[in-house]
Parts: structure tokens; C-alpha cells; sequence
């Protein structure tokens, strides 16, 4: 990906730049919001990340003229400001994404990945989802692994639709919980454990390879196992 990055924390913004960089990115840093502005303007990029406290324009302010512009890349805001009232304004003033400091970077890089597919996904008008032998209807909402059919609960269903449409990627707690269930906060809650451990049962337990794997620390991933 090509990503611009605009942080007014010189150290922050070299740290972030530099593990970008080590995955593979290609980054660009501008230090507050009109540079950033100007630099957005000027040249393409595939996913923004954007403080929201800055000298000369703040990131929201940023991110109006952006889309006020016409410019859809995905953008995903970076925040002290952690209150839902702060994130909420935020995703409503046109931010694709919202993550609150101090941050993991495992979970920056798998939301930066999760914005841009889904950007190029946008046109995307399959009517079925595979991942090994597991297939989803999206038409029907039928499931089916292996010919055998899998009944789901409608929020098992959107589960692993989401899942499904980012087999492969770590995709973790907190990305369940926005995208899954539409909470931009952590209740404190263990439905994401509950619903992971009743959609595993249904599509692991009576077939030979799993498929539905915790990733200690980070999340889940669905796909075969990898062999290290």
C-alpha cells in the first residue's frame, strides 16, 4: 500500500513510518494538516492515516476538506480522544475507521489492510464466498462446508461473513465488535467469545481440518492451517 500519514508527533510519526515500511508499505509523513492536505492533494494514495490533534488544521478539519473535495480514500483517524461521542463524531465527519492512543500496531497494519481491500472491493458483485471447502450463499444466506449444510444464527451469519471476506488476515476483537456488531467501544463483554465458540462448533466440529483459529494475543484468522 501507499499510505500517507499525517502526525504532528515527530516520534510517533518516525516509529509508524518505519514499521510500515518493515511490512512492506510504502509511507509518506506530514507533520501537520495543511502540508498533509496539500500533499493529499497532489498525489494518489491508497489508505490516510490522520491525526486529529494538529498545529495550523486539525484532522477533522482536514478531513471535511477532503471529502468536501470529492476524495474517497479510505481514511482511518488516529486519537487520543478515546470517548464514543469523540469517535462517533469522527466516523461521521467521514472517517472510515477510528483507533484510539496509545495503540498496537498489529491492529494499525490489520485495519489499514481491512480499509484498502475493502476499497477494492467496492465493485465487487460476487454472489458467493469460499474459503477451502466452506461456501457462503450471499444471495440465499445459505452456508454450506463440504456439501453438508451449516444452520446460522443471523449475527453467526454476519460473523462469518465478515470473516469470510478477510480469510487469511488476523482480524481482531475490536474490528468484530465495530464491524460485526456496530459498538466503536469495548462493552466489556464476552459475546465475541461466545458467538466465535458456537460458529466454530458448527463449521469445525465434524470436519477433519479446522478452519476458525485464535491467534493468541490478537484476534482470529479463518482459512487452513499454515504450517510454520
Amino acid at each position: 500500500m501507499n499510505i500517507l500519514l499525517v502526525e504532528d508527533d515527530r516520534q510517533v510519526g518516525e516509529f509508524i513510518v518505519s514499521e510500515l515500511k518493515a511490512a512492506g508499505h510504502d509511507c509518506v509523513h506530514e507533520m501537520d494538516g495543511a502540508a498533509g492536505l496539500e500533499r493529499a492533494t497532489d498525489e494518489a494514495f491508497d489508505v490516510m492515516v490522520i491525526d486529529r490533534m494538529m498545529p495550523r488544521m486539525d484532522g477533522i478539519t482536514l478531513l471535511n476538506a477532503l471529502r468536501e473535495s470529492g476524495d474517497r480514500t479510505p481514511v482511518l483517524v488516529l486519537s487520543a480522544l478515546g470517548d464514543v461521542d469523540d469517535r462517533v463524531q469522527g466516523l461521521h465527519r467521514g472517517a472510515d475507521d477510528y483507533l484510539v492512543k496509545p495503540f498496537s500496531m498489529a491492529e494499525l497494519l490489520a485495519r489499514l489492510e481491512v480499509l484498502h481491500r475493502r476499497a477494492g472491493a467496492s465493485s465487487d458483485t460476487r454472489t458467493t464466498l469460499s474459503v477451502a471447502d466452506l461456501s457462503m450463499d450471499l444471495l440465499h444466506q445459505e452456508v454450506r462446508r463440504g456439501g453438508t449444510d451449516i444452520t446460522l444464527q443471523p449475527r453467526e451469519y454476519k460473523l462469518l461473513e465478515y470473516l469470510m471476506r478477510h480469510a487469511g488476515q488476523v482480524v481482531t476483537r475490536t474490528m468484530l465488535l465495530e464491524h460485526v456488531w456496530g459498538y466503536h467501544f469495548d462493552p466489556q463483554t464476552n459475546v465475541i467469545d461466545v458467538h466465535v465458540s458456537r460458529l466454530r462448533q458448527k463449521i469445525d466440529r465434524d470436519f477433519d481440518e479446522p478452519l476458525l483459529a485464535t491467534v493468541r494475543g490478537a484476534g482470529y484468522r479463518l482459512g487452513p492451517v499454515v504450517e510454520d
